[in-house]
């Protein structure tokens, strides 16, 4: 009867009682909350990585030659510890409803009204019988390899030279192909995206803006990302309501993906177009890097235009249709050759002007493009003539300068809010601001960060696998659930899952506020001129502005 059983069982039981461990595990919080879905996926996953170690566990087990239990002792504890399982995740998807809410709470959410425990099984089944059929798949390709092999090689060798040559094959199977086409399909569909031309995005009329008859950048061309931005600049009779100084036009200057075919092309007329408009005889010049689609969030350039007056000069290159996260998956280099030649044509052009006659520079960016514009130069060619400084908000943890930065924190300070130094140079500022505090003052060259403790893209990492991030240390962010614990495998796969959820409001998660912009910018350039009541209201303005509309 147990041969019987051993033969026609499709799974591993040790497979199952490990991934329903894992499964419980996945319903704990993470960074953001998640709908029932994602909840799927993530449970999914986790319960298949369970699974994985479960088999493998077993396999090294019979492998090393260790002892066996007895059929039936066997039996009685596969009995005992799925029971266990069962029971830890029955409690856990019991509580996990009240563990979302806790974390909505924190972002002042409405509460959920409770998980879905069908949409979550049925999501989680999908996943696993997914993952286990490209599994299976890969064996089956294995097993053929390695039959092959055995005619010519010793079974040793016949074995981990077929797994090799298997996992090769398969891969580029994966991503020489199936990716590929997703890749391809993603990419035409975005781009038709970016084409449409918008009623409420309407042509400028007036010669000295972007985008105008007389631009040298073609409206048409200039893409979907492009026109909102270029739409959305304030007027300075807008700007004049918040002061009773001399208010101006600010510039904004966008370079479309259609408008040339390299990125030196590219930079050289976004410089053209700068010269044009008069740019550099503005206060303040802002080099914004988008995000992978283009898009450059509403809320970063306008509370300093606001703060200046009008008197500043932004200017931004796409270099993609796609999201930043398919973008980095595309290429990990992605956006950084444009990046690279934007800040190369407008740096040799703004170090060749008069100190004291060229606008102060600065560079920008969200996301990915906080990652592309650290990128996109190299301290030491600019350490004679530097530029004024950095605001980069959200920064993905692959952004290199941002870890080197972490880890050489002051010690005692925490990884989601570190001091660097005597803070005359690098600054962080999350919900609570931070960018007005230094042991020092501000020095003439300032690198600024705005990231949230609750975001997945700052704080994802990869050694989560195996290790506890520091963040996770007390105290912890203001954002984060007391409730959020680090499990092996689990934790890494629930802050991947977060960073694709997009279910933080505005103030959290990878959702950065305006008035939080607002208060960066303000303590980066220190504008001058106003007074606490006009300050006051400027920023009681952004608190309540919606810019995103429905």
């Amino acid at each position: 009867m147990l041969n019987f059983i051993r033969e026609i069982r499709p799974f591993s039981t040790t497979g199952l009682i490990a991934g329903t461990f894992f499964f419980a595990l996945s319903m704990t919080p993470g960074l953001v909350p998640r709908t029932d879905v994602f909840q799927g996926i993530v449970t999914g996953l986790s319960f298949a990585a369970g699974y994985g170690i479960g088999v493998l566990t077993i396999w090294l087990w019979m492998y090393l030659g260790l002892p066996r239990m007895s059929a039936k002792i066997k039996i009685y504890s596969q009995i005992v510890s799925a029971s266990v399982c069962i029971f830890i995740g029955i409690l856990f998807l019991r509580e996990a409803n009240g563990w979302q809410n806790e974390l909505r709470a924190l972002m002042d959410m409405e509460p959920a009204p409770g998980m879905q425990p069908l949409t979550v099984a049925l999501v989680a089944i999908l996943v696993f019988l997914a993952i286990m059929a490209l599994t299976r798949l890969f064996r089956f390709i294995s097993r053929i390899i390695i039959g092959r092999l055995k005619r010519y090689v010793p079974p040793k060798i016949s074995y981990l030279a077929g797994l090799v040559v298997s996992f090769v094959l398969f891969w580029s199977l994966l991503d020489g192909v199936l990716f590929s086409l997703l890749l391809r399909a993603a990419d035409s569909a975005y781009e038709q995206i970016d084409e449409l031309i918008e009623p409420e995005a309407e042509q400028p009329a007036n010669p000295m803006l972007t985008g105008s008859s007389a631009s040298l950048l073609s409206w048409e061309k200039m893409g979907r990302q492009g026109r909102r931005f270029l739409s959305a600049r304030p007027s300075s009779h807008e700007i004049a309501a918040f002061t009773e100084l001399k208010t101006m036009d600010p510039i904004r200057v966008y370079v479309g993906m259609g408008v040339a075919e390299s990125p030196e092309e590219k930079a050289a007329l976004a410089l053209e177009e700068l010269i044009r408009v008069g740019a550099f005889n503005r206060n303040l010049l802002i080099i914004a890097t988008p995000t992978g689609t283009g898009w450059i969030d509403p809320a970063s350039i306008l509370p300093l235009e606001y703060l200046h007056r009008g008197d500043v000069a932004t200017v931004s290159a796409q270099y993609s249709y796609l999201p930043s996260a398919l973008s980095l998956l595309v290429e990990e280099e992605y956006g950084v050759e444009m990046a690279r030649a934007l800040f190369r044509e407008i740096y040799d052009y703004w170090s060749g002007l008069a100190v004291d006659k060229r606008p102060k520079l600065y560079l920008h960016g969200l996301s990915l493009g906080a990652l592309n514009s650290d990128r996109s130069f190299d301290l030491y060619d600019i350490v004679n003539d530097p530029i004024n400084g950095a605001f980069w908000v959200g920064p993905p943890f692959r952004k290199q300068s941002w870890q080197t930065i972490t880890a050489n924190r002051v010690p005692g300070s925490p990884a989601w809010l570190p001091r660097f130094r005597d803070g005359s140079v690098v600054r962080f500022a999350n919900q609570q601001g931070g960018l007005e505090f230094g042991d020092a003052p501000w020095g003439n060259y300032r690198m600024a960060y705005l990231q949230y403790a609750s975001d997945p893209v700052t704080f994802f990492d990869p050694r989560s696998f195996f290790r506890r991030p520091e963040w996770m240390n007390t105290p912890r962010g203001p954002d984060v659930s007391p409730g959020l614990s680090w499990y092996p495998v689990v934790t890494m796969v629930q802050l991947a899952l977060d960073m694709a959820s997009g279910t933080a409001p505005r103030g959290f998660g990878h959702e950065y506020a305006a008035v939080h912009y607002f208060d960066s910018w303000l303590a980066l350039t220190e504008p001058s001129g106003w007074t606490s009541e006009e300050l006051h209201k400027l920023r009681d303005h952004f608190s309540e502005i919606d810019l995103y509309g429905p």
